[in-house]
C-alpha cells in the first residue's frame, strides 16, 4: 500500500475512534447534567465537537489516551480546534475570561461562572477522566487533575472555588452525593 493510501486509511480509522471517544464523552456528560436537572445542556453539550473545525483536527490527532488537541498544540503551537471550542461552549471558564481596561495582572479579566455552567464544567471533567482513565478512574480523578496544573488557571476566584469544592466533594463523598448536592443544594432543583 502507498502511502498515500496508508495516510487516508489512517486518517479514517483517526476518524472513526475519535467519532465514538467523543460520542462517548457526550454521553457521560449528558448522563451527569441529566442526574441534576440540566436537560437542555445535557443534550447540546460539546455539539461544536462535530463541526468540521474540530472534528477534522480530532480525526487527524487522536491518540486515544489524552485530548487531541494537546497534540495539535505541540505540533503548531496552538490548538485550531481548542480556539473554535472554548468560544462557543459556556462550560469552559475560558470562554468567561474578557480583557480589561482596568490594571490588572496580564490585562485578563475572568467572568464569574453562572451555577449552571460550573455544573457542566463537573460533569465535563468527570466525563474526560472516565473517558481517557478508563478502568483506572476514580472519583478523585478530576480533582487530581484539576489540582496538577503547573499554573493556577485564569479563572475568577469564585468559579475556582466552587469547583474544587465539588471537586473535592466528589473525591470524599461520590458521585451520588455530589449530584444531589448540585441538584438540589446548588441549582435548587426537585427531585
Amino acid at each position: 500500500m502507498n502511502n498515500d493510501k496508508k495516510g487516508g486509511v489512517r486518517l479514517l480509522t483517526g476518524a472513526w475512534k475519535h467519532f465514538r471517544t467523543i460520542t462517548y464523552h457526550k454521553y457521560l456528560v449528558m448522563k451527569g447534567c441529566f442526574a441534576v436537572g440540566l436537560y437542555r445542556q445535557g443534550l447540546t453539550h460539546d455539539l461544536s465537537k462535530y463541526s468540521p473545525a474540530e472534528f477534522l483536527v480530532g480525526a487527524k490527532y487522536f491518540q486515544g489516551n489524552r485530548s487531541p488537541n494537546n497534540a495539535e498544540r505541540e505540533e503548531k503551537g496552538y490548538s485550531s480546534a481548542w480556539l473554535h471550542h472554548k468560544g462557543r461552549n459556556r462550560h469552559h471558564y475560558e470562554y468567561w475570561i474578557d480583557y480589561s481596561t482596568r490594571d490588572v495582572p496580564g490585562g485578563l479579566a475572568p467572568v464569574e461562572m453562572p451555577v449552571k455552567y460550573v455544573a457542566e464544567m463537573l460533569m465535563d471533567r468527570i466525563a474526560a477522566s472516565k473517558v481517557y482513565l478508563g478502568d483506572q478512574y476514580t472519583d478523585a480523578a478530576p480533582l487530581q487533575y484539576f489540582q496538577s496544573a503547573k499554573e493556577p488557571p485564569v479563572m475568577h476566584e469564585n468559579t475556582r472555588k466552587l469547583l474544587l469544592q465539588l471537586l473535592v466533594m466528589l473525591a470524599e463523598k461520590g458521585e451520588a452525593e455530589t449530584f444531589s448536592y448540585v441538584r438540589k443544594g446548588l441549582l435548587g432543583k426537585k427531585i
